[in-house]
C-alpha cells in the first residue's frame, strides 16, 4: 500500500469516527446539545483535527445527514426495480421510506433540522453539493418509475406533468405526514385511525387522480392493508411496517430477506 493510499484510508477512518461519535452524542444528549469540542474530546482527537475534516458544525451535520441518506438507496432500488406494476412500485417507494423512518427516527429528525435555513444556509457550498449528489439517485429511481409508466400506458399519454413534477406530489404527501407524526401531540388521529394507513389511502387517491392504472379503490381499509402487506412481502420479503402486529419490522429484517 502506497503512502498516499494509507493516508487516504486514515483520513476516511477518522472522518467515519467523527460522524459515528456525533451520531452517538445526538442519540444520547439530543441534537441541540451537540458541540464540536465534545465530539473531538470523546473521539480522543484535538479539536483542530476535527475542524480539518469539517469546517463547522453545520458542515458536520450536513455530512452526517448525507451519510444517513445513503441507507435509503438500497431499499429504493429494490422498490424501483421490482417487476410489479409501476403504480405498486410507487407504493413500494413510500414503504421503503417508512421502513427507514420507523427503524431510524433520529435520522429523519436530523434531516429535518439540516434542511432548515439555519443549518443548510450556514453550511459550505461543497458540503451542500455533496448532500444533493447523494440524494440524486433516489429521485432518479422514482422519476424512472414515472417514465416507464408513461411509456407502457399505465399513466395516460395526456399527462401534462413532467416526471420530476409528478413525483413531488407523493413525496410532499409522505414527508408531510412523517413530519406531523414526529411532533408529539401535534396530530390527533383519534378521528381517522392509523395515520400510516391514512397516508397510504391518500396516496391511492392521488395516484387515481393522475389516472395511474390499475386504478384502486381505497375506501376499504382492509383492502388497503392487504395491498400494503402484499407489496411489502413481494418487494422486501417482510411484513407491513405499520400494521399493529408488524411493528417489529426493521432494516435488519429487510437486509436479510430475500429480494
Amino acid at each position: 500500500m502506497s503512502t498516499r493510499e494509507r493516508r487516504r484510508r486514515e483520513l476516511a477512518d477518522r472522518e467515519r469516527l467523527f460522524l459515528d461519535k456525533a451520531q452517538e452524542l445526538i442519540q444520547r444528549d439530543g441534537l441541540l446539545s451537540l458541540q464540536m469540542s465534545r465530539i473531538a474530546e470523546e473521539s480522543d482527537y484535538a479539536i483542530g483535527t476535527l475542524y480539518n475534516h469539517f469546517a463547522s458544525k453545520e458542515d458536520l451535520l450536513v455530512a452526517l445527514a448525507t451519510r444517513n441518506c445513503l441507507s435509503r438507496v438500497e431499499l429504493f432500488e429494490r422498490a424501483a426495480r421490482w417487476a410489479g406494476p409501476t403504480r405498486e412500485r410507487m407504493l413500494a417507494v413510500a414503504l421503503a421510506d417508512l421502513m427507514v423512518i420507523r427503524a431510524q427516527p433520529e435520522h429523519f429528525r436530523l434531516a429535518q433540522f439540516v434542511w432548515t435555513d439555519v443549518i443548510w444556509g450556514a453550511a459550505s457550498e461543497a458540503s451542500r453539493q455533496r448532500a444533493l449528489e447523494a440524494s440524486a439517485p433516489l429521485s432518479e429511481l422514482v422519476d424512472g418509475i414515472v417514465v416507464e409508466a408513461l411509456r407502457n400506458g399505465e399513466l395516460p399519454a395526456t399527462m401534462s406533468l413532467a416526471p420530476q413534477a409528478l413525483t413531488v406530489g407523493p413525496w410532499a404527501m409522505c414527508l408531510g405526514m412523517y413530519t406531523l407524526l414526529q411532533q408529539d401531540g401535534l396530530l390527533d388521529h383519534k378521528g381517522f385511525g392509523d395515520p400510516y394507513r391514512l397516508l397510504f389511502k391518500q396516496l391511492q387517491y392521488l395516484l387515481n387522480g393522475y389516472g395511474w392504472r390499475p386504478l384502486f379503490d381505497p375506501v376499504d381499509d382492509d383492502a388497503v392493508d392487504a395491498l400494503v402487506v402484499r407489496v411489502s412481502e413481494a418487494v422486501f420479503g417482510c411484513p407491513s411496517p405499520y400494521l399493529p402486529d408488524h411493528n417489529s419490522t426493521s432494516l435488519k429484517d429487510v437486509s436479510h430477506a430475500q429480494a
